[in-house]
């Protein structure tokens, strides 16, 4: 497989009841995050309850999409699918509304990034892979 050909492999999330705002927003290319009611935590994963007070008061709100790479290792082996794909950048990123999550990079053409560096300023972006949108972060310019 030449470095052209190289797109993760279609992935199908799981979809667990309360999160149909984040997936509606996610298929229109939009990040939203819920928020906790009581503090105002922006929460990740995206869920309908704060797992700190057991409560069922969240809000969605949308998140700019903007990032920083907190740490990141390159994948040289992958598993499954994700052989075929090697070597990827898997990150995590801290969201600017601050949630961390694990993601890949890609380049601005959405092949899977192979180079990163801590700090560096990444944006969200939806690739609509499978049945539903997967999120993943690029270089911002």
């Amino acid at each position: 497989m030449t470095s052209a050909e190289r797109r993760f492999p279609d992935v199908d999330p799981p979809v667990e009841p309360g999160l149909e705002p984040y997936w509606e927003a996610a298929t229109e290319g939009r990040l939203v995050l819920s928020r906790c009611a009581e503090d105002g935590a922006a929460l990740w994963p995206p869920r309908p309850f704060c797992p700190r007070h057991a409560s069922a008061g969240v809000r969605w709100e949308p998140a700019g999409g903007g990032a920083e790479v907190y740490s990141y290792t390159v994948v040289h082996r992958g598993e499954g699918a994700f052989a075929a794909v090697a070597p990827y950048v898997l990150a995590y990123v801290q969201l600017d509304e601050g949630p961390r999550m694990l993601t890949n990079l890609v380049t601005s053409d959405g092949r899977p990034a192979t180079e990163a560096s801590i700090g560096q300023r990444v944006v969200a972006r939806f690739e609509q892979q499978g049945k539903l949108p997967v999120l993943r972060f690029t270089q911002s310019h």
